[in-house]
């Protein structure tokens, strides 16, 4: 079975209170949810697509998990905490099987 990530790559961090509170509540559910964290706060060398503050990377047994932990009640929690805090283009990825 094929593995499942969510990657995130953070734009603008306009509000590092929000983000600060999100990551306390984010972790987790993530870890909840199965994820591992791969990567994060690292340093990031841009190509081709422009500005990021942060990239973070999270794997999971499966895409459906992925799928699953980002639709929790805990997670969603998160997200309602960093509201507009930041600006990030957030995928969930199905891995080569």
């Amino acid at each position: 079975m094929a593995k499942g990530y969510w990657a995130s790559i953070y734009r603008v961090i306009s509000d590092p209170e929000k983000l600060a509170a999100y990551n306390k509540l984010a972790g987790p559910a993530v870890r909840a949810g199965g994820g591992r964290l791969l990567s994060s706060d690292g340093r990031v060398a841009t190509r081709e697509a422009g500005i990021a503050e942060r990239a973070v990377l999270i794997e999971f047994d499966s895409f459906e998990q992925a799928v699953a932990a980002y639709e929790s009640e805990a997670y969603q929690e998160a997200l309602a905490v960093l509201a507009d805090g930041v600006e990030r283009d957030f995928r969930i990825v199905e891995g080569i099987d």
